[in-house]
């Protein structure tokens, strides 16, 4: 094997994994701050000037905390679930392009860990293994609160993972292949939130919930079930579920930013300037961490606006609606491409027009539906 390559991967892959471990501790600033402002508060302020040594303090706490494993616990499974939870959650953004190819003194790096030719398909296999941590956790503690908030977390998970796996099919189908790099390029013109803003919508709604994030964190509801999976852990075991909640943010803005804005291509208006990323290459990371800190911002301004769903109306809403909708979107998609293709490529407009249609419509029927139940209650 040749050793260039291989101290090359060694050197991505800690970079990689420093910033998503960093990422995680100041996104939490992050959000407190976004949250505090939203709130009208101050937020953290006094570890450090204007508290960004916040987490840092954060962290030594976590440490220093004692840790309790409950006495008739597995406690192999006790201490693995963190991690099973945690591993996922960094290894999902190994496919994920952060920029294009750059050439430093005569030797081309490229910005990802690996490009293989089922990238989405890596995606949705690594996204789903996260839920055995959880479900091993609630189990493994041998508490009752913990294994319902574990079983919670399976249906859930179970539930928007089919609409999440459908919203992938829409953008497959315009850029005509898995592989993460030439997604993006397939973008190059226009980014596919233009031709799939309901696919977009379904995406970020799905993945709010894969990630236990409010208004659907049903299995971590502290007036139901004290905390859910988590109720018996301490000190860093809790930590790693902090953590791989918040990693799996960043991973999932960052699948987001690449499959429905571009990625790393720059903004619309920038084409064919000194700003483009065909110009000027290391402009690229820049341009898809905009796009992440913004998609977090999105999150964060969502637990801050909405209150927790029903859980029987958080199936429901999984099921009935965003599973109906997610297969509509993919036979528009697919009807859509063929009549660009065969008849007229202007027709490739009628995917977002029908679309937002399909869209409208889900949403005049689940106000009907919601209606029709307080009049009942009434």
């Amino acid at each position: 094997m040749n050793f260039g390559l291989l101290l090359e991967w060694i050197i991505k892959a800690v970079v990689l994994l420093f910033i998503l471990l960093t990422g995680f501790a100041y996104l939490t600033l992050y959000e407190r701050k976004a949250l505090a402002r939203i709130q009208t508060r101050i937020g953290p302020n006094r570890a450090g000037p204007w508290g960004i040594l916040q987490p840092l303090a954060d962290a030594i706490k976590l440490i220093f905390k004692e840790e309790l494993t409950p006495t008739r616990a597995d406690k192999l499974l006790f201490i693995l679930a963190p991690v099973v939870t945690l591993v996922p959650a960094l290894v999902i953004t190994a496919v994920v392009p952060w920029g294009p190819n750059l050439t430093v003194f005569g030797y081309t790096i490229t910005l990802y860990m690996a490009d293989v030719n089922v990238g989405v398909l890596y995606i949705m296999s690594v996204a789903s293994i996260a839920v055995y941590g959880i479900v091993l956790a609630g189990w493994s503690s041998n508490n009752k609160y913990a294994m319902l908030g574990g079983l919670r977390s399976t249906a859930q998970m179970v539930s928007y993972e089919i609409a999440l796996a459908l919203s992938f099919i829409g953008i497959i189908l315009l850029a005509g292949t898995m592989r993460m790099t030439e997604i993006v390029e397939a973008q190059k013109s226009m980014w596919f939130v233009i031709l799939q803003p309901v696919g977009t919508a379904i995406f970020l709604i799905a993945t709010l919930a894969e990630v236990n994030r409010a208004p659907f964190d049903m299995p971590e509801a502290e007036q139901e079930l004290t905390a859910g999976y988590h109720t018996e852990y301490s000190g860093m075991k809790f930590a790693l579920f902090f953590m791989a909640e918040y990693d799996k943010m960043i991973a999932i803005c960052s699948i987001g930013a690449t499959l429905f804005f571009g990625g790393y291509r720059e903004f619309w208006f920038l084409s064919n300037t000194i700003l483009s990323v065909d110009r000027t290459p290391w402009l690229g990371p820049i341009y898809i961490f905009i796009k992440i800190f913004v998609l977090l911002f999105g999150m964060i301004w969502v637990r801050a606006t909405f209150p927790r769903i029903r859980y029987d109306r958080l199936m429901a809403f999984g099921w009935k609606i965003l599973l109906p909708l997610s297969l509509m979107l993919v036979f528009i998609t697919a009807a859509g491409i063929l009549l660009a293709q065969q008849i007229n490529p202007v027709l490739l407009w009628t995917i977002p027009a029908f679309s937002l249609l399909a869209g409208f419509v889900a949403i005049a029927l689940t106000y009907r539906t919601l209606r029709r139940k307080e009049y009942a209650r009434a």
